[in-house]
């Protein structure tokens, strides 16, 4: 009996992605409990949470999540645009929906729900895929995105575009299409420019000077090279990070904790987080090659690639090459809300996997 109880537990636990997730986890622990750790226990709450999630997700199958996907994202549509009219404005931004008894950041469903959308479009329109297809699924991009980043929302409207841009690519967006519409892109950045919120402008030109308000816009990045310079190849050891012990980098716990990780285990440390980051997305790659329908190959695909996204992102705010956006570091950075979404995504990734075999009728 407790045999095959422990069998249903585990059976749809990926042991290779748990192992990766858990190795991550334990980066982010001892990171944390060097830069703030009053915290430690609320994270570990909030860890509890998101593999309890984790494990509820894993069991439910590609089919059943197929469909899933258009009330996730109708949903998620409604609460964007609930938050637009009745959401709690916080410094400058309008990004969560009080509903009385909890409050609500809508766009972090459509973190999900947006690659479950087009993976379901795209496989309805599997036998009969058109151009035409391809841009019904960009207008089913576009809508989430610009209410997001009306908000305004930045961070998370770039996550959410690259997770339905994902889809698309693995959909089959052919190539000449990807570099006409960059071609299109670079041609309108001037234009675009104008419609930019004059903090985002502000970050866009402290990244190529952050020295013209080293005290104001400019402090974060300069503060977090400083940082991560300064660990040189063995870090200076955990908690003896001066940047981070004497409070020099801001949103050390949360989007900047690579700096304050980077300073205490130097360019060794950094290696071993980005092989254990390309693991993660090796593994979900391989997941997605094995998978059952185009439907499960596309989730698997785009949900993987997010990790890839939140990563790179994040590590190239902190070290000065990417504006700074507010994308926390996947799994490592403090946060109840980015780790349950995260750890759905690794639990989509469980369930797709432990289906590989079955074929959808």
């Amino acid at each position: 009996m407790i045999a095959n109880l422990w069998r249903k537990l585990v059976a749809p636990i990926d042991g290779p992605l748990m192992a990766i997730a858990g190795l991550l986890l334990l980066i982010a622990l001892v990171t944390l409990a060097s830069a703030s750790p009053e915290r430690v226990m609320t994270l570990l709450a909030h860890v509890a949470v998101a593999l309890t999630v984790m494990r509820i997700v894993a069991q439910i199958p590609p089919q059943r999540l197929m469909h899933l996907a258009l009330p996730m994202f109708l949903l998620g549509i409604v609460l964007l645009v609930a938050v637009a009219f009745f959401g709690d404005i916080s410094k400058g931004a309008r990004r969560w929906l009080n509903l009385g008894f909890m409050r609500i950041q809508p766009s972090e469903l459509l973190k999900i729900a947006m690659p479950l959308m087009l993976a379901w479009y795209f496989q309805k329109h599997e036998a009969t895929l058109r151009l035409r297809d391809y841009a019904v699924a960009a207008l089913l991009l576009l809508i989430p995105v610009a209410l997001i980043a009306r908000q305004p929302d930045l961070g998370t409207a770039i996550l959410v575009f690259s997770a339905g841009f994902f889809v698309i690519f693995f959909a089959g967006l052919p190539w000449k299409v990807i570099i006409g519409l960059g071609a299109a892109g670079l041609a309108a950045a001037p234009f675009a420019w104008g419609h930019l919120h004059d903090y985002q402008r502000g970050r866009i030109l402290t990244l190529f000077d952050p020295e013209r308000d080293p005290l104001g816009k400019g402090f974060h990045i300069i503060q977090s090279t400083i940082a991560i310079g300064s660990g040189g190849i063995l870090g200076k050891g955990w908690g003896q990070g001066t940047q981070a012990q004497l409070e020099f980098i801001p949103e050390r716990h949360t989007d900047f904790i690579f700096a304050v990780y980077s300073e205490e285990f130097g360019l060794l440390g950094n290696i071993i987080l980005l092989v254990l980051y390309a693991l993660l997305v090796g593994r979900g790659l391989m997941i997605a090659a094995n998978a059952a329908t185009l439907f499960a190959r596309l989730v698997a695909g785009a949900v993987t690639l997010i990790f890839f996204t939140y990563a790179f992102v994040n590590m190239g705010m902190v070290s000065g090459i990417l504006p700074v956006v507010g994308v926390p570091l996947p799994l490592v950075s403090y946060g109840g809300t980015a780790l349950v979404t995260l750890f759905s995504g690794i639990g989509i990734l469980m369930s797709i996997h432990k289906n590989r075999m079955l074929v959808q009728k």
